[in-house]
């Protein structure tokens, strides 16, 4: 996988470990290893201004995902053989001080926070979404175990 971070929030990030969450999660999702993904990382201004140029809506928010090519997992759109082709698969966009808000309601790490909105985000790009009440089941499980496997290769090390 081609990953490519590049932080523009003024705030530290583990840069590697989201390099590697990225990876194990594109890669237990079936996505070919020649790939790519950006991660960006923003502010709360930046982040605000995003927000209500692709979403209409105001203030910052935690995550966004910016799709290039058309994938599934496993393959393009509409294909269920195979491994999906090499694609520029889009950007994620994360903005760590409302992740760190949250994180803080939900009575866990930063850093878990932040892990869980790039998986959420990885998954946009593949085309998940959670508007509907069957879809939403659907991400936010899959989402779930992809963050316990990440759990359990990192505690393994």
């Amino acid at each position: 996988m081609s990953i490519e971070i590049n932080n523009e929030s003024g705030v530290g990030v583990d840069e590697e470990r989201l390099v590697a969450l990225s990876t194990h999660v594109l890669a237990e999702m079936g996505i070919n290893p020649l790939a790519e993904l950006s991660l960006v990382v923003v502010d709360e201004d930046v982040m605000a201004e995003l927000h209500e140029k692709w979403m209409g809506e105001p203030g910052p928010t935690d995550v966004l995902a910016f799709p290039m090519d058309e994938l599934r997992p496993g393959g393009a759109r509409g294909e269920s053989e195979g491994p999906a082709d090499p694609a520029l698969l889009g950007d994620v966009v994360l903005c760590p001080q409302v992740a760190a808000r949250q994180a803080e309601e939900a009575g866990h790490s930063a850093q878990d926070e932040i892990e869980l909105l790039c998986t959420h985000g990885i998954l946009h790009l593949l085309g998940y979404d959670h508007a509907e009440p069957e879809e939403h089941k659907e991400m936010f499980g899959l989402q779930a175990r992809l963050l316990e496997a990440w759990r359990e290769v990192r505690s393994s090390r």
